[in-house]
């Protein structure tokens, strides 16, 4: 367990550095990064769970949910499209699975992927967490009310 927090400590500083977030919170398992612009409040995280690292974004806000849908459905690119050039951007490489879609038992609406290939020392996992991570964040700020409903 002590790799897996190791490893969120460096994607915490990855995240704090990039000054794309608004919080960044790191509570035993798991991180936590305040979309920094959304309209609602929504969160970025990173989890290891079921032996695999995971990303995720999450709101409790329907209406933001139904902002990036819509704009996925309008401009017809497919968002693991997006995420993969987002990630290829920052340096990362290979195909991004389509993210899950659903909404949560606490009543949020999440989409999370699994990170594939990570995997091998801490050094490696973390940077490729990273990546991920801000790849995540670039594929969904211009979408939606990601950026702000202020500009009306």
């Amino acid at each position: 367990m002590s790799e897996v927090l190791s490893i969120l400590d460096r994607v915490a500083g990855v995240a704090r550095n990039s000054g794309c977030f608004g919080d960044v919170d790191l509570r035993g398992a798991a991180l936590r990064c305040a979309a920094k612009a959304a309209a609602a409040e929504a969160w970025y995280s990173v989890q290891h769970e079921a032996g695999g690292w995971c990303v995720s974004l999450s709101t409790a806000d329907r209406w933001l949910s139904e902002s990036i849908e819509t704009d996925l459905l309008h401009f017809g690119d497919p968002i693991e499209e997006l995420i993969e050039e987002e990630l290829v951007e920052l340096g990362g490489h290979g195909s991004v699975p389509p993210p899950k879609h659903f909404r949560a038992d606490d009543r949020s609406y999440v989409f999370v992927s699994r990170v594939p290939d990570a995997d091998g020392d801490a050094n490696h996992v973390a940077g490729l967490v990273g990546k991920w991570l801000l790849a995540y964040e670039a594929a969904f700020r211009n979408l939606g009310d990601m950026s702000g409903a202020d500009e009306e």
